[in-house]
């Protein structure tokens, strides 16, 4: 939605869950000499100032990353997603936040590839500032994501990890996602695809993990973190999760780990907890 701005989000317990995933999983491709390409859909700004009107008027992350950027002997999975963090605010004050495209540079190497599509014209000149002397490794589109996709599957390395984070405001995104999967399942089978999706109380992402896994995939991993109660008022986010389709073998024992972790931290109320399931043969 062009209205969208992920700046008043930016940090988020959604963030943290998410952006420690994206992190474990381009360091597990890392382990292979073989070049990847990094694709993102809903790319944003890159890069997000914390100080700003934008993150100030909600403060989301004070309940997300500011619980959990300095703790002492993390899970593993937590180590190189809060060492970045921590390396981007070196002087030892949260002050800025990296988005899903500034941790994928951070990871990549230098035969790596990041293509990023983002349609809000304000995030793209933003992007587009925030990896000014990349070069040829990071190319930024102001394109409708789900378009900017297709355009580039399958990718030349046949190695690459796409994250799928629209905003959900527009309610066709969630039919528009299973489709988008679902062809690049068909352009690229053996890639794999992050869906980030939020936990509402309407309950709108339950028919879109149902028509998921109905795509009959190879493999698959669904985790969720929920940190509070729903609201009584019937709207609003309490968590969200991901959809990982041919995810790393070893991410399932790794969230296991995790997962009681970010609960502890990240948990508002009695509501908080966690689930878990995978199908990884």
């Amino acid at each position: 939605m062009l209205s969208y701005r992920h700046a008043f989000h930016a940090g988020n317990h959604a963030d943290v869950l998410k952006h420690a995933v994206l992190v474990t999983v381009l360091d597990y491709l890392n382990q292979k000499d073989k070049p990847w390409w990094y694709i993102d859909t809903h790319a944003g700004a890159g890069l997000y100032d914390l100080d700003s009107e934008h993150a100030r008027k909600t403060g989301e992350f004070s309940t997300g990353i500011a619980r959990v950027w300095r703790a002492e002997a993390p899970p593993a999975l937590m180590r190189p997603y809060l060492a970045l963090v921590r390396e981007l605010n070196a002087d030892g004050v949260l002050r800025q936040y990296p988005g899903s495209p500034w941790l994928a540079r951070a990871c990549a190497r230098p035969e790596d590839r990041l293509r990023l599509f983002e349609l809000h014209s304000t995030d793209t000149q933003l992007l587009s500032a925030c990896f000014g002397n990349a070069g040829r490794q990071v190319r930024t589109e102001q394109v409708d994501g789900y378009a900017g996709l297709k355009s580039v599957l399958p990718p030349l390395s046949r190695r690459a990890v796409t994250l799928i984070d629209p905003s959900y405001e527009i309610k066709t995104d969630y039919q528009r996602t299973v489709e988008a999967l679902a062809d690049s399942l068909v352009r690229f089978a053996s890639g794999t695809y992050m869906l980030w999706y939020p936990l509402l109380q309407s309950g709108e992402t339950r028919p879109m993990l149902q028509s998921l896994r109905s795509l009959s995939l190879p493999s698959w991993l669904n985790v969720s973190l929920t940190v509070q109660s729903p609201s009584t008022r019937g709207f609003g986010m309490h968590g969200s999760g991901l959809f990982i389709i041919n995810p790393p073998w070893t991410l399932p024992a790794a969230l296991a780990e995790v997962l009681p972790w970010l609960t502890g931290h990240l948990g508002l109320d009695a509501g908080a907890g966690f689930t878990l399931d995978h199908h990884i043969p």
